[in-house]
């Protein structure tokens, strides 16, 4: 029985999600998004200037994760300060939610990958369903301070969860916090980006700031990240956010 509440409910989850992400979007949406970027980039800029510097952005809850926190709102852009919606965007039938970074300081276009949130989401369901009849989150292996893998049979997976990275390509983990969050293991990505970078930030130091610095997206459902010694990417014992 249990099991047949399971199917029905994550059948219904992805009738849901592909209403939401439709497989036939435009064209149009595929146009690079960097175009794009500066196209909002210039009317979050322009809203400011009109509104003594103002941000359009979605009200979200306090506690937000800071890099899921500020969600522009096309609305108060369109059409006076944006002729069009970015196709790309989530809201245009893209793939890609526009977010903002720095914005005590320079308000700076991002993107967060709509795809990731979608799996993330499907997997907290998952979760759900377990912990109400086991109590315990599916614990895997420990891999640092509260941080854990998630075991995918226990999940009725085949393999480990992931997600794919916007920046390269590759197939990122998915952790398990000690409290029941998850969170997307972001070493391979910038292990990636370190290697391009002249000037390497200091052990000990929160490196998260790099992934939006050195790419169009966010770290979105990230815990802080510094570099080891050998000058790997490694956790950061802190806080999650």
């Amino acid at each position: 029985m249990i099991k047949a509440k399971v199917s029905v409910t994550l059948l219904t989850l992805i009738l849901l999600t592909g209403c939401l992400y439709p497989e036939n979007r435009k064209v149009e949406n595929k146009v690079p998004y960097r175009e794009q970027l500066q196209g909002v980039q210039t009317a979050i800029e322009d809203f400011q200037k009109a509104t003594n510097g103002l941000l359009p952005i979605e009200t979200k809850e306090a506690d937000t994760p800071i890099y899921q926190k500020y969600v522009i709102d096309f609305k108060r852009l369109s059409p006076r300060y944006l002729h069009d919606i970015p196709s790309t965007s989530f809201e245009g039938g893209g793939e890609y939610i526009y977010v903002l970074t720095d914005v005590e300081k320079n308000p700076t276009v991002k993107l967060l990958d709509v795809k990731m949130t979608q799996t993330i989401s499907e997997l907290r369901l998952r979760m759900k369903m377990y912990q109400d009849e086991h109590t315990y989150p599916p614990y895997g292996k420990v891999v640092s301070k509260d941080l854990y893998t998630l075991n995918e049979k226990k999940l009725g997976l085949k393999q480990p969860p992931t997600v794919t990275s916007p920046v390269t390509g590759n197939s990122l983990p998915l952790l398990i916090s000690s409290n029941g969050e998850i969170y997307v293991d972001y070493r391979s990505d910038f292990a990636h980006i370190l290697q391009k970078m002249k000037q390497k930030p200091k052990t000990g130091e929160d490196i998260r700031d790099l992934y939006w610095q050195e790419t169009p997206f966010v770290p979105a459902f990230s815990v802080p990240y510094t570099i080891n010694k050998k000058g790997e990417p490694a956790f950061l014992e802190k806080k999650s956010s």
